[in-house]
């Protein structure tokens, strides 16, 4: 850490030298141009930056397996890269397919250019026109409206139902990276928080709570996936499945309430709640083991999975009223 004295010029302005080694490191010199961007109790200092796309080159010859490409793809959006450059002696049809296929998982992603050598991906949204809060509410109602559907189909033996959750994952994880996405770039560069209108720490409770959200839809999917493996389970063990989930559910719906509200004393008393509705799950997951353990084998095991992703769920909506319970605590 280095310390700078400030003075006093012209009898009215504060001056403070910067020191060489960062002006150096980041071209700063005479005449250069900094922002600053006031943070409450902080003043963050950053070089001005140029209107210029931000561009990542990768070069994916090694890339053959079409999940290493689509984790490569998403990797460097998340990373906050305007452009991306994905380079080859020769890319295959194979790549193209997996390319355009990862691009339409992404939120504002298209490829702008494609040659036998080379295609370019570049995001066509400004960051300032991305909701963060927006995007997470969106992430609430898909991911548990997945969940009741997915039971919904279990119980019910519903195929088209569930393949119908299967299939809205998508939609979550593209908000999902979205989100990750505008997070790192608010790391990277505070002039984007002034943009998206929320603090950094905020932007940080609101990632985690998108990440619990993410993971709920993953359950989700995961029931509706046992829902077509499996036939109709048995009608008592109906409705004490349904009871479970509306139990889950209730705890993140509350804590979501609380991490959304302005208001830090609202916001205390839902966390508190959502987190006090963790124990009554346990004590429901506890009676429907009970309920289930009489059935087959077979069903058994599927109907403990089910009851365990219900369970998870209700521990992800605790974790987003701890984010919640943090974004409402006074600020030191």
């Amino acid at each position: 850490m280095e310390t700078r004295k400030v003075q006093v010029t012209g009898g009215s302005t504060y001056t403070v030298s910067l020191p060489k080694d960062w002006a150096t490191a980041n071209d700063v010199s005479a005449g250069s141009v900094v922002e600053f961007h006031d943070e409450e109790d902080l003043l963050v200092l950053t070089p001005q930056a140029e209107d210029e796309h931000t561009v990542g080159t990768l070069d994916i010859g090694e890339l053959t397996d079409a999940d290493e490409l689509t984790r490569a793809v998403m990797t460097m959006y998340v990373s906050g890269f305007d452009v991306i450059r994905l380079e080859s002696n020769r890319i295959t049809a194979a790549q193209r397919r997996t390319i355009r296929d990862a691009t339409q998982r992404l939120v504002g992603l298209e490829v702008i250019e494609e040659t036998g050598e080379r295609v370019v991906l570049q995001d066509l949204l400004d960051s300032a026109e991305l909701s963060v809060n927006n995007a997470i509410t969106r992430m609430r109602l898909v991911s548990l409206a997945m969940l009741e559907d997915a039971v919904e189909a279990l119980v019910a033996d519903d195929d088209e139902l569930a393949q119908d959750v299967i299939e809205r994952d998508d939609d979550v994880d593209r908000l999902w990276y979205m989100v990750s996405r505008v997070f790192r770039t608010i790391l990277r560069n505070p002039s984007e928080a002034a943009e998206i209108g929320f603090p950094r720490d905020t932007c940080f409770d609101f990632q985690s709570s998108a990440r619990q959200l993410e993971r709920i839809a993953d359950h989700a999917t995961k029931i509706a996936e046992l829902a077509l493996e499996v036939e109709a389970i048995p009608e008592n063990a109906a409705e004490p499945l349904r009871r479970l989930r509306r139990e889950a559910s209730e705890v993140p719906e509350t804590a979501m309430d609380a991490l959304l509200t302005d208001d830090p004393e609202a916001a205390t008393d839902l966390a508190s709640e959502a987190r006090r509705g963790i124990a009554s799950v346990d004590a429901t997951v506890r009676e429907v083991d009970q309920q289930i353990y009489e059935f087959d084998p077979q069903t058994v095991q599927v109907l403990g999975l089910v009851v365990d992703s219900l369970s998870r769920t209700a521990d992800y909506g605790g974790n987003i009223a701890e984010s919640a319970l943090q974004k409402a605590a006074p600020r030191p």
